[in-house]
């Protein structure tokens, strides 16, 4: 069939064939949380887009209500393109990317409820690094000695586990703590006045913005009754929580990832969001996808 509008190339059962039994059973299981155990060459990117269209292909969301999360472009455009030739047109109209590409895009909409503007500026490192130079040249610090990127290294650390500038001070383990403390909250004052986020606030300030307005999580529950997260090993303390707080009406939470492996705990990775899933979602289905398809 040739794909044209909204109509699926592939539909039904034809979605299962040349699925294993597990691959199949993560497939099916549409209602609740679920965790995907997928090793490399597991074929847990097939699972991932072949559960999408079957969701679709089963009328249980319209795709604009389907949220599908990675950690970089370069998955995200393999998993749309992936959809894409299996249900066409539909797959432009998921939302699909990065954690921080889908939550700035988010913020675009919700600003204004947390104090801050639409056309608000994303800070990347360059510019969060000059900004830290400047509040320790005023502080009298020189910038040669106290490297601004170990500053910085250090509030998007707390940032990351949701520990506020107010809240850094009882954090102090080092003297380079102990100046990060007093440039923390000085930072944070000015992303503010210049109505600018820095690349941590991407995932921050949803957390504000859905703790502080019900409504307002209550409108994007119901735009995302499924969410999907692939590498879900890698994630940090913020990404659980902003997740968990989206998925927490309808709770259909599909997770995939490899317990024994973690390549981000550099950035905060917590491999205890996918060892403790099952804690967190006590209703959650555990698939384990065991055959190797890249080595026996």
């Amino acid at each position: 069939m040739s794909l044209s509008g909204n109509l699926f190339s592939t539909t039904g059962d034809s979605l299962l064939e040349g699925l294993n039994q597990a691959q199949r059973q993560a497939v099916a299981h549409l209602d609740g949380p679920l965790l995907i155990i997928a090793g490399a060459g597991s074929g847990k990117t097939k699972v991932l887009t072949h559960r999408l269209a079957y969701l679709l292909d089963q009328k249980k969301a319209r795709a604009s209500q389907v949220l599908a999360l990675t950690f970089t472009n370069k998955a995200a455009r393999e998993m749309r393109d992936r959809i894409q030739h299996l249900i066409g047109d539909e797959a432009n109209h998921l939302w699909m990317g990065t954690f921080h590409s889908i939550f700035s895009r988010i913020l675009r909409y919700e600003a204004e409820a947390i104090g801050y503007r639409n056309t608000f500026s994303i800070y990347d490192s360059e510019d969060s690094e000059k900004a830290i130079r400047n509040i320790l040249k005023e502080l009298n610090y020189d910038p040669r000695e106290v490297k601004p990127s170990a500053i910085k290294f250090r509030i998007s650390s707390a940032k990351n586990s949701l520990i506020s500038s107010h809240e850094f001070s009882q954090h102090i383990r080092s003297s380079m703590d102990e100046v990060a403390a007093k440039v923390y909250p000085i930072y944070e004052n000015r992303l503010i006045q210049s109505n600018a986020m820095d690349f941590d606030d991407l995932l921050i300030k949803p957390i504000q913005l859905f703790e502080q307005n019900p409504d307002v999580l209550e409108r994007w529950h119901d735009r995302f009754r499924y969410i999907m997260i692939d590498e879900y090993q890698d994630t940090n303390h913020a990404q659980y929580k902003v997740t968990s707080l989206l998925s927490s009406k309808y709770r259909n939470l599909c997770v995939v990832g490899d317990d024994a492996q973690s390549i981000y705990s550099f950035r905060g990775a917590d491999i205890s969001n996918i060892l403790d899933f099952q804690q967190s979602y006590p209703e959650a289905a555990r698939i384990p996808l065991e055959q190797n398809y890249r080595s026996t």
